[in-house]
This record gives C-alpha cells, sequence and structure tokens, in this order.
C-alpha cells in the first residue's frame, strides 16, 4: 500500500500548488471584464476540487506516517524478541555445562553420555529456537530428552510422569515450555535427597495449548528470586501471545504449580 500512495503524494502535492498560481495568473492578466465575469461561475468548482486535492494529500501523508510509525515499532518488537530468544540458549546451556562438570570426576562415562545428550539438546535449541513457531510435538521431544539428561546425572530416584494429549499439526514458539521445566528441576529435584517429582502435563486441541508443572520442594531452600528464565518467558509471551496467554505459579504444602495457557 505504502509503495501505491507514495508515488501518488508528489503530483497530488503539485497540483494544489499549480491550481491557486494558475487562477491568479489567469485573474491578474485578463484584462476583459465579461471574461472575469464568465470565470466566476466556475470559481467554486476549481475550490472545490483545490481544497479536496489538499484533503486527499493529507490523508496520504498521514498514512504514511502511520505506516512509518507502525513499521519501526514492529522492527522494535522483532528485534527484543530475537534479543530475548537469544538469551535462553546460553541460560540453559551455562546450567546444564555446570551440572556436568561436576559429574566429570565423579563418573567420565556418564560425563560423556551427558555430553553427547547435551549436544542433541543444543542442536534443537540453535536450528529450531531461532524459528517463529515450531511443531509442539517436537518441542515435547525436547523436553523429554531434557528429562533423560537430568535422571541420567542424578543418583537418585525421581518419579517423572508426562501426560502428553496434542495435535500434531499444533505448532509454538520454541522453548518456552523448557524454562518451566527447568525451573522444577533446578528449584525441586537439585535440592532433594528423596520422593523427588516432576509430574507434567501438555495438553493441545481446537488451537488451545495447556501445559501444567507440578514439583516438590525443599521449604528450606526456596528461592525468592524468580530469575531471568521467567523474567523472560512472560516478556516473550506478552510480544508473542499478546492477550492470548495466561501464567500462574502456585504453591502449597511444599509442592510447586505452574500453569501456563496459550490462545493460538
Amino acid at each position: 500500500m505504502k509503495l501505491i500512495l507514495k508515488p501518488l503524494l508528489k503530483p497530488l502535492i503539485l497540483l494544489s500548488l499549480v491550481i491557486p498560481l494558475g487562477v491568479f495568473s489567469y485573474l491578474t492578466f485578463s484584462g476583459s471584464d465579461s471574461v472575469q465575469v464568465s470565470f466566476s461561475t466556475v470559481t467554486g468548482i476549481i475550490v472545490i476540487v483545490y481544497y479536496s486535492l489538499l484533503l486527499v494529500a493529507g490523508i496520504i501523508w498521514i498514512v504514511l506516517q502511520l505506516k512509518s510509525v507502525l513499521s519501526v515499532k514492529n522492527e522494535l518488537r522483532k528485534n527484543e524478541l530475537l534479543h530475548l530468544q537469544s538469551q535462553v540458549n546460553p541460560h540453559f546451556f551455562f546450567n546444564m555445562l555446570n551440572n556436568i562438570y561436576g559429574t566429570i570426576d565423579k563418573d567420565s562415562e556418564i560425563a560423556k553420555k551427558l555430553i553427547l545428550k547435551l549436544s542433541d539438546l543444543m542442536r534443537y535449541s540453535i536450528y529450531e529456537g531461532k524459528k517463529q513457531r515450531v511443531f509442539l510435538k517436537d518441542e515435547i521431544e525436547f523436553l523429554q530428552n531434557y528429562i533423560d539428561l537430568h535422571i541420567m546425572r542424578y543418583h537418585k530416584k525421581i518419579d517423572v510422569q508426562f501426560k502428553i494429549e496434542i495435535e500434531d499439526h499444533i505448532k509454538i514458539m520454541p522453548l518456552l515450555l523448557i524454562i518451566l521445566l527447568e525451573n522444577a528441576f533446578k528449584h525441586g529435584v537439585e535440592n532433594l535427597i528423596e520422593k523427588a517429582f516432576i509430574h507434567l502435563s501438555v495438553k493441545a486441541h481446537d488451537e488451545q495449548v495447556k501445559f501444567e508443572i507440578e514439583n516438590n520442594f525443599d521449604d528450606k531452600e526456596v528461592s525468592k528470586e524468580s530469575g531471568i528464565g521467567i523474567s523472560n518467558l512472560k516478556r516473550r509471551l506478552n510480544l508473542v501471545y499478546p492477550k492470548k496467554h495466561n501464567l500462574s505459579f502456585s504453591q502449597a504444602n511444599s509442592i510447586y504449580h505452574a500453569q501456563l495457557e496459550i490462545q493460538l
């Protein structure tokens, strides 16, 4: 639309200048009273045409200015979103590398397996994480690989239950759900010696995604800071799914519950 309106603006402005100059010149250099009287009969039409041209030119100018402002806002939004998505990978892998580092001296074979598993996660997050949308089923596979990696590195029993009810065609923004799962391990399983559990549920039907996750935690190890991950998640949801999502948290009896609903 901008390509159509912009070429029209200059001719309209030129006409709005030429018409009054032409009228003024005609009246100034015409010496005949009869000509001036006959000319007066079309003066009203000329005035209407003149102001109509000014009005059209003004409307086109306003539209172009609005489109320019919206374009700048969209560009800023895209840049912010890319910046937020780029924060997820370093934050996520920084934590994982720290975990693997502590395993190398204890069990080198497990450490090797962890590194291989981590490379699969890195491959997904680097190549799929930069996309605007990914299939939900691929995102769930990424979560499952993350769970498998953690189960490998812990020397304790973890009750992990993952219920999945989704339609294969549904797509979402990548690397949203991993932040909630990562928190469940970091603030829950990490600090529990025994009876640690994480229960997940993903349902996706009729263009609606509902993700729930519950984990138990040690009351003595509760962190009051939400961390960069949750702040990042909230901002990305506001950018990509404005007024189409609901993110809530609750805790009771040493059980933490997070729920995310998205309207696609």
